[in-house]
This record gives structure tokens, sequence and C-alpha cells, in this order.
């Protein structure tokens, strides 16, 4: 470890390593967002820092703020592993990046009711047919169904990561069932109970209104003509990895908390039973995939769903938030055409850059992928949580020999990367402050029109020289502040 770059930096011990920091600014001599934030940093004891980093991770435990590894089943309640120290975005950055991933988010619905109607942007030859036709996300049952104020993706989380030049890329799109917005406010309440010296008078954006922005959302995209729509949240359930998040927004969003066998359809129309009898349904916030939605339609074999509750949505009375087929937007391979899909729809060129991608279901990005796949991340498309990625640098020749057969095998499965250097922040491992790598996830909510929540969720790689944040995986969060001025 560089100790002179530490003093340098008034943080000694800290190196960044040759990474952008995202509180110390970058090698190339970026702005750091707030010299009044680094000074308190250095004014902090490292013993207090782990004392109260140690009364948080017990209090979030408390108050059962939780996730679910499938693949651990012992480990039913575990805490997302959060960090103490802030991640800071300056005024001026974050107003390029909310505007980022609105634009984004106009070309994703675009894009969306374009492929479940006309289909002119396969039709001009701008995406392949069978990216979009043959994709598992796919739902023919939408082709036709008009959606209010054409929005199909009404929660959408945009990962973002930056590299050693100090820009910001679009690593993918979340246009499914973004998780994460719990994390992110309990995160700020979190901050502000243990961290008040450190949050004084800097000027931080707000996150509390992200509840009520959801819910005025929900409101503007159910059937028309009802004075006061009726709202709930459909969660699969208690066992499901993210239940305290849909606990938390119904909360937040002061709707009720149901889970399918709560809900009925008759005459096309969807009820809640409660203990006064039955209740109208317009407008669902629902967590439970496309496949489990509705047995009528979609798996016969779900004990998550409500039957016939596709055809109550097609026909246009009750909102499913995101829409059904939103999971095409998710897909890999589409997001490599987002900077021309934005193009197509919009006529402007993406305000946030695509992460440089290869698509290997094309003869190109397949023979460039195995020519350098000693360099590259190569992802399923299909796939989240980190799963099923190599990471060629950090990968052994047998797990490279292993991974070029899959590709051969089925190069429409895969898309490639060059590995990021990802920004690092300054985070407390073991009673030390060491840099770690960290991405962003901006969550933007659309109803009538798009509004994105100030900062996002920071996840990150906990262990060193770790690339991969993902809480499935082993990563944590930070606090994301969104600076005033």
């Amino acid at each position: 470890m560089n100790d002179s770059i530490g003093a340098e930096i008034g943080l000694p011990g800290y190196d960044p390593q040759g990474f952008y920091c995202e509180i110390f600014g970058g090698p190339r001599g970026a702005a750091p967002p707030s010299p009044a934030i680094q000074k308190r940093l250095r004014a902090l004891d490292t013993r207090d820092l782990s004392s109260r980093a140690q009364a948080a991770a017990d209090e979030l435990y408390n108050l059962g703020i939780t996730f679910t590894v499938y693949t651990e089943r012992e480990a039913i309640d575990r805490i997302l592993p959060f960090d103490v120290i802030p991640r800071l975005i300056g005024a001026q950055e974050w107003t390029r990046m909310e505007a980022g991933v609105k634009q984004r988010v106009t070309a994703l619905n675009l894009f969306l009711h374009d492929i479940y109607h006309d289909q002119k942007i396969i039709k001009d030859g701008v995406v392949p047919e069978h990216l979009i036709v043959n994709n598992k996300n796919y739902r023919p049952q939408m082709k036709g169904v008009d959606l209010p104020h054409g929005t199909y993706v009404h929660v959408c989380g945009i990962d973002l990561v930056r590299g050693s030049d100090g820009n910001f890329r679009v690593l993918e799109d979340n246009a499914r069932t973004p998780s994460g917005v719990s994390y992110v406010i309990e995160n700020r309440h979190m901050m502000l109970r243990a961290f008040p010296d450190l949050a004084r008078d800097i000027g931080l954006r707000d996150v509390d209104e992200y509840g009520a922005r959801l819910h005025q959302a929900m409101h503007e995209v159910a059937p028309p003509d009802l004075s006061e729509p009726q709202v709930v949240l459909l969660s699969p359930g208690i066992y499901n990895s993210a239940y305290f998040e849909h606990i938390f927004l119904a909360r937040e969003m002061g709707v009720p908390l149901v889970e399918g066998r709560d809900l009925e359809v008759e005459n096309d129309r969807v009820f809640m039973r409660t203990t006064a009898g039955r209740a109208p349904v317009h407008a669902i916030y629902r967590r439970i995939d496309d496949d489990f939605l509705d047995p009528k339609t979609f798996r016969p074999d779900s004990m998550l769903g409500v039957p016939g509750l596709f055809e109550a949505y097609a026909k246009g009375n009750v909102t499913l938030a995101n829409a059904v087929g939103t999971g095409v937007a998710d897909d890999k391979a589409v997001y490599a055409y987002m900077p021309r899909v934005i193009d197509y729809y919009l006529d402007e060129e993406p305000i946030i850059e695509n992460v440089e991608t290869h698509i290997c279901g094309e003869e190109e990005g397949l023979k460039f992928t195995l020519d350098n796949l000693e360099e590259l991340v190569v992802k399923p498309v299909g796939e989240s949580g980190g799963y099923g990625i190599l990471i060629g640098p950090q990968a052994s020749k047998e797990e490279l020999a292993q991974f070029r057969e899959k590709l051969k095998a089925d190069p429409h499965n895969f898309i490639s990367q060059p590995v990021i250097s990802l920004s690092v922040c300054p985070t407390l491992v073991d009673g030390k402050i060491e840099p770690r790598h960290v991405d962003l996830r901006p969550f933007c909510i659309t109803g009538a029109d798009s509004w994105v929540l100030p900062g996002g969720l920071t996840r990150v790689a906990i262990k060193r020289g770790s690339l991969v944040v993902n809480s499935s995986q082993g990563g944590g969060s930070k606090d994301t502040w969104v600076l005033t001025e």
C-alpha cells in the first residue's frame, strides 16, 4: 500500500491504487464533490467508526432489514452488509445523470410499446427480429395491448459504473422488478441516526418521497375516470428474497400488501378479500415474475398468481406495474442495441453511454470474444445477480476452456465486455479504511412522466479486489449522498 497517497489526501493508509475514488477524485485530477466531507472523514477516529458501524449493523438486523440467498437455505435472515462511509455525487454531475436515466427510460418505454404493436424498429432493421421474438421474456399475449401513457416500465433500475476516466456508463437495465430501493432509504435513515456529525449542514438531497412518488405514479396509470383508485402491492410471500422490501414499500405507499390468494377475478375485474368483504383493485405493483402471475395464461402450476388476472389486465380493468413482457428490455443482448434504440426513437445521442459490448450471437462478436477471452467479462444474457459470469483475467485455464465450449455451443446466450476499472470508495473493513469497488443503481419512477430518486443504491464489493457487487455474491451497500451545491 502506498502510504504517501493516503498522507497526501489526509487519510493515512488509504490508497485508491490508481482507481477513481468517489470521495477524493481520480488520478487524472477530477474535482472531488465535497471538501467539507473529506475534512470530516479525516477527523473520524477508526475505533469510534467501527463501534458505530457495529451498532448500525445490529439495528439493521433488529429492524428485519434482511434478504435471502436461495443457494444457502440455512441463511434465511441475512442483513445486506452496510458500510458507513457514504458515496458522494455532486449537484452538477447528478443533473446530467438524472437526465441520462430519464432519456433511457423514455426510450425503453417507446421500444416496448413498439415491439408489442407495429414492430417498426424490427422492420427498419435496427434490432434483429430473433432477438425479440425468441427472447424468453417476450410475451405474445401483450401484442396490441394499450397501456395508460404508454408506460411499460413504471419502476426502472439503471446500473451505472464509473471507469478510471471518471465517466459513468450504463452497465445494464433492470426493467422487470428492480429491487434495492428499500436499502437506499433505510441506509439514509441509519446514517442520519449514526453519523449526524458527518451529514450536518452539507446540502444533502432527500430520499424520503419515493413512496409518495410511486403511489402517485400508480394513480396516474390506473384505469381512467376513477376518483380514488385502489392500489395494492402483490408479493409472492414471506420466503421471497426481497420480502422485507415488499413490506417496506407497501408501508411507504400506504397500500395493502397482498398475496395471490388475497385477490380474485370476476367478470374481468379484480377484487381483494378483506375483513369487511370484497373491495375492487385498480392498480397492482407486482413483485411476481410474469410466469407466475396468472395460471390461466402462463404457468398453470403457479400457486402465487391470480387466475384470470391477465385477461382483466388486457381489457384495461386493472394496471400492472411493471407491465407484462418488460423483461425483453432486461436482456443483455438488447442492452447492446440501446444506443441505436435511443437514436431511433428520440433522435438523440445517449447522455450516458453503454459499456462497450460484443454480442456473441453475431459472428464478429463471437470471434472477438473467443480471441480475447482472457481479457473480457462474459455474461449470460438472461441471468441476473452476478450468476454465470466469467471474469477473464481472474479465471483459471480450466475455467476459460470450459467457458469457451459454452460460447461455441450457445453463442446467442452471451455477451462480452471489457473489464471496467470500477471506481472505489473508502470502506471500513476489519477496523481499517480501504478502497472497495462500487457501482450505482438509480431508480426511476414513471407514470405520466418520470422522476428519479436522488442518488440510488450504491453496491460495494466487500471482498478485496472483487468486482462483483451483487448481494447474492457477498456484496454490500452504502448510502449515496447527492449534494445540492
